[in-house]
């Protein structure tokens, strides 16, 4: 499968990750030329843009920590928004489109909402990224604002916590500072290689019970 990127289709062979150089426009075609498909992904930095067509195995992952924060949120009673996919957008500073995203607290902004105006309305609370490209940095999301990202590689995982207009590495959440997610991730991963993501996915919420 060769790689076609032009303002009328664009596709790539999945695991591929493709760089060139763009404006706010080129980027805007590109994504209008997925029609109502997510793929592939499309980051816009100004002056670049990134094209990434995930394998099955991003997409497995990203599901499954996104149902491993569901059932933190659920254990404690707390409500959520969460969105895939999602393209977040700052004209002619960026677009970027995370695996996954989550509002928690301010989920309230964002109940019952099919647009979100990315330069009114605050960004998610948190956001997740699956990187088996290294396609993604934490530093990406930084002219969003967003509070905190996950980052999964090999299923290991990095939090970084949005402080003093930089992204610092810490081991705990902001927002499950009691729990080890670490831990709690090596071992769902495990638990879903060996019988299943709906099993890994039952033992956690029983362990929360």
């Amino acid at each position: 499968m060769y790689a076609v990127i032009s303002p009328s289709k664009t596709q790539i062979p999945p695991g591929t990750v493709v760089k060139i150089p763009g404006t706010w426009q080129d980027y805007k075609t590109l994504c209008e030329s997925r029609d109502d498909g997510s793929i592939p992904r499309i980051k816009y930095r100004p002056g670049e843009i990134l094209l990434m067509s995930p394998m099955p195995r991003h997409g497995r992952e990203a599901n499954i920590v996104a149902d491993i924060v569901k059932v933190l949120l659920d254990s404690q009673n707390r409500d959520y928004e969460a969105f895939t996919p999602i393209t977040i957008e700052l004209p002619e500073a960026g677009g970027i489109e995370p695996d996954y995203c989550f509002y928690i607290d301010n989920w309230q902004a964002a109940v019952g909402k099919d647009r979100i105006n990315w330069q009114i309305d605050p960004p998610p609370d948190l956001v997740i990224e699956i990187d088996v490209t290294s396609y993604t940095a934490a530093e990406d999301y930084l002219p969003y604002k967003i509070p905190e990202v996950w980052l999964f590689k090999n299923t290991r995982s990095q939090i970084y916590v949005l402080e003093n207009e930089a992204y610092s590495l810490r081991s705990h959440s902001r927002y499950f500072p009691d729990l080890d997610l670490e831990a709690i991730a090596i071992s769902v991963f495990q638990t879903a290689g060996d019988r299943g993501t709906g099993t890994a996915i039952r033992e956690l919420r029983q362990r929360l019970s």
